[in-house]
């Protein structure tokens, strides 16, 4: 949870995020707990009503659950509900603008197609040279 913050979007919501991205990482996993508010505030130098804010989104999605006086804990199956939910996004956010400027530039089918497969390439490539 070294991650910097931007001003592309609210602190809350990056908090979230990060929290959320760590647990698909299992830098944190289910039933670990979850940096207090008051740690997060610290770390990023915010105030902790913000970070509460971005922890609550994430309790109100039934991804952290709180333990009375102990604090904030990963909920069991929550890296599956992170998954899911990005995968509903993806589409959306990725897919559908890539669609619409492939059909702009007149890009075909089997155009793109192939250029996925060279994507594919490259990414192969740039694993198997990194690690």
């Amino acid at each position: 949870m070294n991650e910097i913050l931007t001003q592309e979007k609210s602190i809350y919501i990056q908090i979230k995020e990060m929290i959320e991205n760590d647990i698909l990482r299992d830098i944190l996993r289910e039933e670990e707990r979850v940096p207090s508010t008051n740690e997060l505030a610290k770390l990023y130098a915010i105030n902790p009503a913000t970070a509460a804010k971005g922890v609550n989104l994430l309790v109100d999605e039934e991804i952290l659950y709180k333990k009375r006086g102990i604090g904030m804990f990963v909920a069991a199956g929550a890296k599956k509900l992170i998954t899911g939910k990005r995968k509903e996004h993806f589409y959306d956010d990725y897919v559908r603008s890539l669609m619409m400027e492939a059909e702009s530039l007149g890009i075909t089918k089997k155009e793109l197609i192939a250029m996925i497969e060279r994507a594919e390439d490259s990414v192969s490539l740039f694993v198997e040279d990194k690690y």
